[in-house]
């Protein structure tokens, strides 16, 4: 039975954006301390490092370090004349082998959510755009997958020659690992939702399509079994990809989708992200589902590409399914923002909105056992936008991230201000309203955006 979790930044199955971790009041409580340098790490600098705490993982390609150490040495960390910035370790949140007997889901069912973003019209075999996503690479940074994954997703889509797991992070855990295999034994479904938005997936034998349904998903678990982790494991993550685009996948299109988020920007992530962006990757992430209290990051960080959490005032008008036809996918009069979705603060920048209310998408409650949840938040809105950045870049492979955020505000349909009354499942309507800081330029739109990529 199709369920769906209720939309509130209060529940877990939405994006996880909880608050950094503040220092123990005691100086003496260990931390992890995330460390940028101003110049290459060298054995001197992590000797001198060991003095103020144990060092627990080096990224050489972005200068970075990570250290355990006492709350009252971050200041003395922060003062060394080789640190650039050192903060704690933000937080961040976000079986069965049967196969599925398909390659991919391209003629697969509209659901509305497609058909909101001008990707796919009511029904079957029924694609609106010339694209597929076909030699392009998504990676998710996020649970990784469930056990049952090959229940849903083709194998052919799961780049698992390049799936990774990294986790550890914060003053408690310590390194940062690898974990191998671990990417494939979720229990927490948050990742396995998002990638069905990217590739669709296998609903008990109905093919059900996905905004880039050719496209290569590689899955990157950073966050751990209850949806956390620490910016620290997130930025190995990013970095890891990074690499692969510089090397293995120099000749193809690279996108992160990271729907997790925190309300500070960590510096190490900071440092990966601008790594990732320079070898030619262009990251999509969450804009955070803390409403009026703000975007949350990376999402927020200029270079990444933000999204917002639309929704369609008919998904509930007719019998309640999820397969509903989008008459007009360019009236903005026909689409709302969702109350948790987060606004825009003075000095942040919100890119697009997309789908991210009532969106279905698998989700297991009991291991091993297929089941389907709606699913809403700002988690569920960025898989969409990643997904038709895929399009853009199968279309011009040399699509970077400033272009590609360019093209989305540019194509993107304006939502100005507003209220709608939306009918709910609950058998009455409910009245959203939003003001120009929770829209960004308006809502993201695939055929639009198509039509001024190069």
């Amino acid at each position: 039975m199709l369920k769906r979790a209720l939309v509130s930044v209060l529940l877990i199955l939405l994006l996880l954006v909880v608050a950094v971790p503040t220092m123990a009041a005691s100086s003496k409580s260990m931390i992890g301390i995330n460390i940028v340098l101003n110049t290459e790490v060298t054995d001197a600098i992590l000797a001198d490092l060991g003095t103020h705490g144990v060092v627990c993982d080096v990224v050489y390609e972005i200068q970075s370090v990570t250290l355990r150490a006492r709350a009252a040495e971050l200041d003395t960390v922060r003062a060394l004349p080789y640190v650039s910035a050192a903060n704690p370790d933000s937080a961040r949140n976000g079986a069965p082998i049967d196969t599925v007997l398909t390659t991919d889901f391209f003629n697969g069912l509209s659901t509305w959510d497609l058909d909101a973003i001008d990707v796919s019209d009511y029904g079957f075999a029924n694609r609106v755009v010339d694209y597929d996503g076909a030699g392009v690479y998504v990676a998710v940074l996020d649970t990784g997958l469930l056990d049952s994954w090959r229940q849903y997703f083709p194998e052919q889509r799961i780049a698992v020659e390049y799936a990774k797991c990294f986790g550890g992070g914060g003053g408690d855990n310590g390194n940062v690992s690898e974990q191998p295999n671990k990417w494939e034994h979720d229990q927490n479904s948050h990742g396995t939702h998002v990638t069905s938005t990217i590739l669709g997936y296998d609903y008990l034998g109905t093919p059900i399509n996905g905004v880039a349904p050719l496209a290569k998903v590689i899955p990157v678990k950073v966050l751990n079994q209850n949806g956390s982790g620490w910016s620290s494991v997130v930025a190995r993550g990013i970095t890891y990809i990074a690499d692969l685009k510089a090397d293995e996948l120099a000749d193809y299109p690279v996108i992160i989708n990271m729907s997790l988020g925190g309300p500070e920007l960590d510096a190490m992530e900071k440092a990966a992200i601008d790594y990732a962006i320079e070898k030619g990757v262009i990251i999509v992430a969450s804009a955070g589902n803390e409403g009026e209290d703000g975007m949350g990051y990376p999402g927020a960080y200029a270079p990444v590409i933000p999204v917002a959490a639309s929704g369609w005032i008919g998904e509930w008008s007719a019998a309640g399914w999820w397969y509903q036809n989008v008459e007009d996918p360019t009236d903005p009069d026909d689409f709302y923002i969702v109350d948790f979705s987060s606004r825009e603060l003075s000095g942040q920048d919100l890119d697009v909105a997309a789908p991210g209310s009532w969106v279905v998408g698998p989700y297991q409650v009991n291991s091993g056992k297929t089941s389907y949840y709606y699913l809403g938040g700002t988690s569920m809105a960025s898989p969409h936008v990643a997904g038709i950045v895929a399009l853009m870049a199968q279309k011009y492979p040399e699509l970077t991230a400033s272009e590609a955020e360019t093209i989305l505000e540019d194509s993107a349909i304006p939502l100005p201000a507003g209220s709608r009354d939306v009918f709910t499942p609950y058998g009455y309507f409910e009245t959203y309203s939003w003001e120009a800081d929770a829209t960004g330029a308006g809502l993201a739109n695939a055929a639009a955006a198509l039509a001024l990529t190069p």
